[in-house]
């Protein structure tokens, strides 16, 4: 089956198939073909079936992995499972019942400005390499971008020359999650500091044609990061920044993301802005397929808790009456 891999266990007829029937719908099956392949992998191995006991000591090769990851795994077999009831009824399907419970979101870290300083000096710091001569410039850019833009890192990475528009101060974001398209306004700062990049570059006599990755870390052409090679990068970076959670972890890239959105929210708040109605426009600055995405930036956050809550006492606080005591005798 073209650009399916091969499968050698006893299910290796009902995956192909299934793994097809996803395609001819349109679906996309990355993560199905991944789970699917290493459960593949383990029964072939064993030259076993899909059986309870098989599915439970499979269950324990995933363990390492986060709740709501196992979770979906177990959800992606037992799709599977279902499909190949179809057509042998007496088909073992695990129980949905017993998978494990969906975890709750990481609470996102908000970056200080004197952290945002702290990750800076270690780009900053990073000495060229032959395959990256612009090194500590280009991972300075990033930070840049990521803190005042809110990009995902797939999206940062796959940047061209062509995308900035020096004249708008806009990035042009293509096809990116959700296949949508937007222009993404830029910041004075942000736009100087891809202007002097590009700059080095030029002077330099580097890459630096429409078509090139505006962050560019390779020296042969042609080659660029993956959004995970990145994301490991500027996790390093943010590691020896010395910079932790309130849980003691190294924060994640993606919590620029949720800074921008955070703050945003929290400038409307505090200038008495019609939030509800801003909240469209964050949607579709940042990329989100609705207001609901947006909206989960809303609550578990008390400093935006802490200002809608002082919203609403300055503007109802007094049709709010204390209750009458109940134990006085009335």
């Amino acid at each position: 089956m073209k650009d399916l891999p091969s499968f050698e266990s006893v299910l290796a007829p009902v995956i192909a198939n299934y793994l097809h029937l996803r395609r001819a719908l349109g679906r996309q099956d990355k993560a199905e073909r991944c789970v699917l392949g290493r459960l593949d992998h383990f029964l072939a191995a064993r030259i076993a079936d899909l059986t309870p006991e098989s599915f439970a000591h499979w269950c324990l090769t995933l363990e390492p992995l986060a709740s709501g990851t196992r979770r979906e795994h177990l959800r992606i077999v037992r799709n599977l499972c279902l499909y190949r009831r179809r057509g042998e009824p007496t088909c073992f399907v695990p129980d949905d019942q017993l998978f494990p419970p969906v975890h709750q979101r990481l609470r996102p870290h908000l970056f200080t400005d004197d952290e945002l300083r702290r990750v800076l000096a270690q780009a900053d710091a990073l000495r060229p390499t032959g395959t990256s001569p612009l090194r500590s410039e280009t991972f300075h850019l990033a930070i840049v971008l990521l803190f005042t833009t809110g990009l995902r890192r797939r999206e940062v990475v796959r940047l061209t020359v062509r995308d900035y528009d020096r004249r708008e101060r806009t990035l042009w974001i293509r096809d990116t999650k959700f296949h949508k398209s937007r222009v993404v306004p830029l910041s004075a700062d942000a736009a100087c500091a891809i202007d002097s990049y590009l700059a080095i570059r030029r002077a330099r006599r580097l890459p630096a044609s429409p078509d090139s990755a505006l962050l560019w870390l390779r020296e042969r052409a042609g080659l660029t990061w993956s959004g995970d090679a990145f994301g490991h990068a500027m996790h390093e970076l943010i590691r020896r920044a010395g910079i932790r959670t309130a849980a003691g972890r190294t924060p994640r890239v993606h919590d620029f993301r949720h800074g921008l959105a955070v703050r945003a929210l929290l400038r409307w708040y505090r200038s008495e802005a019609n939030v509800q109605a801003k909240l469209p426009v964050l949607a579709r600055y940042m990329g989100h397929v609705s207001i609901a995405s947006t909206a989960y930036y809303l609550g578990f956050l008390e400093s935006v808790a802490g200002s809608a809550s002082a919203r609403f006492a300055q503007h109802c606080g007094a049709l709010i009456t204390a209750s009458p005591d109940l134990g006085g005798g009335q």
